[in-house]
C-alpha cells in the first residue's frame, strides 16, 4: 500500500497555482521531494498533513483520506518545518517531553522517550541547556527529535539541511537514513540539492512548478550512462586531441575529459593515447546520470 497517494491534486492562491494537477503514489521507505525554491513542495506536505485543503483533487497519507481525517493523519505522522520554529528560554527535554505529552503519551512514557530520542540525534549531552543557547546544527536536531517522539509511522522532513555547514549535512543526512533503516519508519523529505537526496533516498519524485516531472527509484535516475570519465596525471588536453582525431567524441569537465562510447574499441583507443604520451592514468570509468538532469 502506498504511503502517500494524490490524484489531480490542485492548489491555488488567487492567481498563483502551487500544485496543478498532481498525481503520484510514494511507497514505504525513504522518498525524496526534490524541486526548486517555489516548486510546491512545502505546499504538498501542508495539505497532506491536513493543515491545508487543496482547490481541487484527492490526497491520502496511510490510507487516511487528508479532506476529512487530518487529525488521525498528524497522530501517526511526524513533522519537521523548514524554519525555525523553537522557543529559546526552555531545554530541549522539556519541549520534547511536552510535544510527547501532547501527542498522547503519559509523563513516564514522554520523559523516556524523549532521552531516547535526543540520545538517537546526538543530543543527550545538551539536553537541559536553554534551545536559545544551541547552534543551528543543534536547533535542527530538535526539531527532528520532536518529530520522531511519538514514533511515528511517517515523517515528513521540510529542508532538514538549511543552515548547516558541510560537516553538519553529512550529520544530518545519516541520521535521516538511520531513521529510515534502523528505526523502520518511512521518511518523506524534501530538498533542492539534488546530491543530497541521491546519496540518501530509495526513491526521488520530482515536481516542478507544481507539476510532476518524474517519480521513480534512486537507482534508475543514477543509472550509467554511455559516457566515459577519463582523468590523466597530466597532459589532459593533448589525450584529448589525439582521441578527437581518432574519432571520438570529446569534452572537457574540470580536470577531466567525457568520452563517448563509440564501441567496444573506444577503450583500446584510450589506453592506447594514454600510453604513448606516457602519462598516468588516474581514472577511466563509465559516467552515472544525475537527477539534475531531469530538470535540463
Amino acid at each position: 500500500m502506498p504511503i502517500i497517494a494524490t490524484q489531480n491534486l490542485t492548489m491555488r492562491f488567487g492567481g498563483f497555482t502551487a500544485l496543478n494537477d498532481l498525481s503520484l503514489a510514494v511507497e514505504p521507505g525513504v522518498v525524496g521531494l526534490v524541486g526548486a525554491n517555489g516548486a510546491g513542495k512545502s505546499t504538498l506536505i501542508k495539505i497532506l498533513l491536513g493543515l491545508l485543503p487543496p482547490t481541487s483533487g484527492q490526497a491520502a497519507v496511510l490510507d487516511l483520506d487528508v479532506a476529512g481525517q487530518g487529525p488521525l493523519i498528524r497522530e501517526r505522522v511526524g513533522y519537521m518545518p523548514e524554519y525555525d520554529c523553537l522557543p529559546p528560554d526552555v531545554s530541549a527535554t522539556e519541549l520534547v517531553v511536552h510535544l510527547a505529552r501532547m501527542c498522547g503519551l503519559p509523563p513516564t512514557a514522554a520523559r523516556e522517550r524523549a532521552a531516547d530520542t535526543l540520545r538517537h540525534v546526538g543530543l543527550y549531552e545538551e539536553r537541559y541547556r536553554p534551545i536559545g543557547g544551541y547552534s543551528t546544527g543543534m536547533r535542527q536536531r530538535v526539531k527532528l527529535a520532536q518529530a520522531l517522539v511519538h514514533d511515528p509511522q511517517l515523517v515528513f522532513l521540510d529542508e532538514p539541511t538549511n543552515g548547516l555547514d558541510p560537516a553538519g549535512r553529512d550529520e544530518m543526512l545519516a541520521l535521516i537514513r538511520r531513521v529510515g533503516t534502523e528505526f523502520g519508519i518511512s521518511v518523506l523529505v524534501t530538498s533542492h540539492l539534488l546530491g543530497e537526496l541521491e546519496r540518501i533516498c530509495d526513491h526521488v519524485v520530482v515536481i516542478d512548478g507544481g507539476r510532476l516531472l518524474r517519480s521513480s527509484a534512486v537507482d534508475s535516475f543514477t543509472e550509467v550512462s554511455g559516457v566515459l570519465v577519463v582523468e590523466v596525471e597530466e597532459e589532459r588536453d593533448a589525450l584529448g586531441q589525439r582521441l578527437a582525431t581518432a574519432g571520438l567524441a570529446v569534452r572537457p569537465e574540470g580536470r577531466h575529459l567525457l568520452v563517448d562510447i563509440a564501441d567496444e574499441g573506444t577503450y583500446d583507443l584510450i589506453r592506447d593515447g594514454v600510453a604513448e604520451l606516457g602519462v598516468g592514468l588516474i581514472r577511466l570509468e563509465q559516467r552515472r546520470h544525475h537527477i539534475e538532469e531531469v530538470f535540463r
